[in-house]
């Protein structure tokens, strides 16, 4: 297995961690990387605009994923409207325990 540490690209979060995973050799492509990276992330492949080797490198094809080594850090870099959809903060009438009622109350 290849260990790779992967994380979706997001300047705006302070924390944004990488998670670990595993791919079989026998398998490095381009399309098993895009998948096993969207699925412990949980991300729908579709809203990935590239998969980047950090720093400044874009992977494009499966000679670019054969070539990657243990622990190296890779970012998905996802579509602009998706980024904004994935990580908006919810508004106070989305979040748990809002009281709608509550709200509406006057004294």
């Amino acid at each position: 297995e290849l260990v790779l540490k992967v994380r979706i690209q997001t300047p705006n979060l302070r924390e944004n961690d990488f998670i670990e995973i595993e791919l079989d050799r026998q398998e490095l492509t381009y399309k098993e990387l895009l998948r096993v990276s969207c699925h412990e992330l949980g991300v729908n492949p579709e809203h990935v605009q590239k998969i980047r080797k950090l720093p400044n490198t874009m992977l494009r094809k499966d000679k670019d994923v054969a070539r990657l080594q243990d622990f190296q850090e890779l970012e998905l870099v996802l579509t602009v409207s998706d980024k904004n959809l994935f990580f908006r903060v919810p508004t106070l009438s989305e979040q748990s325990g809002y009281n709608k009622k509550a709200s509406e109350l006057t004294y």
